[in-house]
């Protein structure tokens, strides 16, 4: 093996307290293969709780984090913690911490559902005593008790992925990881993931997820970060996020009085850009392009009523993540 192929961590990384606060936190984490860089200057902090959605095209660095964080993967340089343990100097801690799901993740066919938590669960050090007990709250999280004697290579794909989400389970992580979840699954199955994963949220765990089904994850996601060629572009709070990353917002406004009356009362408001009238709406409706912050929306609704206009509908129109997705990237990716 090449010099330049060893991961190497950086000199100074022990002089570097752990974080205080996040479950996850990372550092400048940096990983080059050869002359490639995979992760640049990756700095990230996923709060404990929080559903965090990773989001890039393939190729974005996306698995590498996962990865690292998982100790499957040195770092170049830099450095990451996961609930105060370091990834580098830590490994056994956080792989007692962390519950790590692969985009191909390996099953065994020949094992029954119960045989093959009960394989795991050794691996991970349980005891044979609290194994059988487990073992069936773990089916019965993931709905499928009564698969519990089914053998693996029998079970649909949606199955697989419950059963393999119950495995990363076996040892009680705190921090679930989980590398495409959803890929290959059809709607129904999809929506039985989300579920599951809002259960497991309320039960104290917090999760990182990747996904290129960016409308799924901003329904189940509280925390959203996006990443190309290596680089993280923005991460935060998802109605943060939304709304750092849409300065102005289209309002549509349903009157029942005169439009054109109702559409000089708000011209002059702060904040407002512009005012098109669509009086063959059923409704009449306006719409009202609007750039202030929510006090300012909230006189805009004040000075309508006050004005006279009837209102029937005001709103504005939300972006998705997907919108939000394909505004900030270049849709230009590194290799992973």
């Amino acid at each position: 093996m090449s010099a330049e192929a060893v991961p190497v961590v950086a000199p100074d990384a022990a002089l570097e307290p752990a974080p205080a606060s996040a479950l996850v936190e990372t550092r400048d984490l940096t990983r080059r293969y050869g002359t490639s860089i995979a992760l640049n200057s990756l700095t990230l902090t996923i709060p404990q709780g929080a559903i965090f959605g990773f989001i890039g095209p393939n190729g974005a660095g996306k698995t590498t984090t996962m990865r690292i964080l998982t100790t499957l993967l040195l770092p170049t340089s830099g450095q990451a913690w996961v609930a105060g343990h370091s990834v580098v100097r830590e490994p056994q801690a956080v792989r007692r911490m962390v519950g790590f799901m692969p985009d191909f993740f390996g099953v065994y066919d020949n094992l029954k559902a119960w045989e093959y938590l009960d394989f795991f669960a050794a691996a991970y050090g349980v005891p044979a005593s609290r194994r059988t007990a487990m073992i069936d709250e773990l089916l019965d999280l993931v709905d499928l008790s009564h698969k519990r004697d089914a053998y693996v290579m029998d079970l649909s794909r949606g199955m697989k992925q419950r059963l393999s989400l119950a495995r990363t389970m076996a040892h009680n992580p705190e921090l679930l990881i989980l590398d495409e979840p959803a890929s290959g699954l059809d709607p129904r199955a999809r929506v039985e993931l989300r579920e599951l994963l809002r259960e497991l949220q309320l039960l104290g765990k917090t999760i990182m997820i990747s996904s290129h089904i960016l409308t799924e994850l901003a329904e189940m996601c509280t925390h959203i970060g996006i990443i190309e060629q290596g680089t993280l572009l923005a991460a935060g709070d998802v109605q943060t996020m939304m709304h750092s990353l849409q300065p102005h917002r289209i309002y549509e406004v349903h009157v029942l009085s005169d439009l054109p009356t109702a559409a000089d009362l708000v011209r002059e408001v702060p904040g407002v850009l512009s005012v098109r009238e669509l009086p063959n709406e059923s409704p009449p409706m306006l719409q009202i392009d609007h750039e202030g912050d929510e006090q300012q929306v909230g006189a805009l609704l004040t000075r309508l009523i006050s004005g006279g206009a009837i209102v029937t509908h005001f709103a504005g129109q939300v972006s998705d993540l997907e919108e939000v997705f394909l505004r900030i990237t270049a849709g230009t990716v590194a290799s992973e």
